[in-house]
């Protein structure tokens, strides 16, 4: 299967998606601001450069695509059709590399919560399940736990 624009054109379309301030990110800061928490944003000198910290909490979030980061079992984590094994291979090295990056947060002491975009998506009255997983005590965390619509 082949693209139906051209190099030039698919370059230009793929920069223009965003790394930080995105609306999934925007949402959950809107949340977490309105629940009460202060946060900083995007440390430079933390792997992965984290969405969200809660110093106080110990606690870096990260907002994730559920397709850029290949959320597992998720509707929305698919390979594209054109050009499958280049994609196979970018996503793959996405995953491994959020993995190390988790691994050293910890490492260094921090707590990890990773907030997967299906369930913003989905979002209906969860946010006290995020904010017990805040005041809790574990290292690492996903919300939601199970993706709202699975493959």
């Amino acid at each position: 299967m082949t693209d139906t624009v051209d190099q030039a054109a698919r370059s230009r379309m793929m920069s223009s998606i965003k790394g930080k301030n995105t609306k999934p990110e925007m949402t959950v800061r809107r949340l977490l601001h309105a629940a009460g928490f202060r946060y900083r944003l995007h440390r430079k000198d933390l792997p992965g450069k984290p969405d969200l910290l809660l110093p106080k909490y110990n606690l870096v979030i990260f907002v994730h695509g559920c397709f850029w980061h290949q959320h597992q079992g998720c509707h929305y984590a698919y390979t594209p059709a054109s050009n499958s094994e280049k994609w196979k291979e970018k996503l793959e090295g996405n995953r491994q590399r959020d993995l190390a990056q988790q691994q050293q947060l910890l490492e260094m002491g921090w707590r990890v919560l990773v907030i997967w975009e299906c369930g913003l998506k989905h979002l209906e009255k969860e946010i006290p399940e995020i904010i017990s997983i805040i005041l809790g005590h574990s290292a690492i965390s996903e919300w939601p736990k199970r993706p709202p619509r699975e493959r």
